[in-house]
């Protein structure tokens, strides 16, 4: 069944109508016609089955017949700040996978070693977009624009805060820290790691250090394995 994200959908309403562009591609692209169904999800935990009442390219009239909340609800919630990626790529790959796994907000953190420091949030979150659509995920990821390092770890956070870094000081592991179906912050650096002054301040602020493995990852590859570990953790 084809699957259209809708975030200005209302529970209570019996209709919807598909904006233009998601119209022309449900009328035009797919060809669909009247009296097919169709699945909605509006990035609040809202799964809906519809209707095509009028299949129309620019305003599709859709019928709601069926309305799922909290749909696949996870138990916990996974906040991963990153270091943007020098190659953009790299960093479009990991909010991908990331939203197919499973993961509630996404920060993007500017460190001293960073090599970029603009990113395009529209486009990333084009990117989530089509990953919930992929993956039927009924939640949305929140993602946040650059924000300075030093200016992030001094933000309330109520949950277990991590730092992930590969300097050989003392570490320890998801396993024996994580408390399954809590909140969760895990900040991950640049390609050149996080600084030790950076390092220092995250402990400063309650952060404990953990490592991911004894492989030394790239940025993207160790927030995905963080990612893969919370949730896998919290089964």
């Amino acid at each position: 069944m084809h699957l259209f994200y809708t975030p200005d959908i209302a529970p209570s309403h019996p209709q919807y109508f598909l904006n233009e562009e998601e119209s022309k591609h449900a009328v035009r692209v797919l060809r669909l016609e009247s009296g097919a169904e169709v699945q909605l999800i509006d990035g609040r935990g809202g799964l809906y089955t519809a209707q095509i009442k009028d299949a129309h390219p620019k305003r599709t009239i859709l019928q709601i017949t069926s309305v799922i909340t909290a749909y696949n609800k996870r138990n916990h919630y996974l906040h991963i700040a990153i270091a943007p990626t020098k190659n953009l790529d790299r960093l479009e790959w990991f909010l991908e996978k990331a939203t197919e796994i499973g993961i509630d907000e996404i920060s993007l953190i500017i460190c001293r070693r960073s090599e970029r420091k603009e990113v395009k949030v529209d486009r990333l979150n084009k990117i989530i977009i089509s990953a919930i659509k992929q993956s039927l995920k009924a939640y949305h990821p929140v993602l946040n624009g650059p924000v300075a390092f030093d200016a992030f770890i001094s933000r309330q956070f109520e949950g277990q805060k991590f730092i992930a870094h590969c300097e050989n000081t003392a570490k320890t592991s998801l396993s024996n820290e994580l408390k399954k179906q809590g909140e969760y912050l895990i900040l991950v650096g640049p390609e050149g790691d996080f600084a030790p002054v950076e390092i220092e301040m995250a402990l400063h602020n309650g952060f404990k250090a953990i490592t991911l493995g004894d492989n030394r990852l790239r940025t993207e590859t160790a927030a995905l394995e963080a990612c893969f570990e919370v949730n896998f953790l919290n089964r």
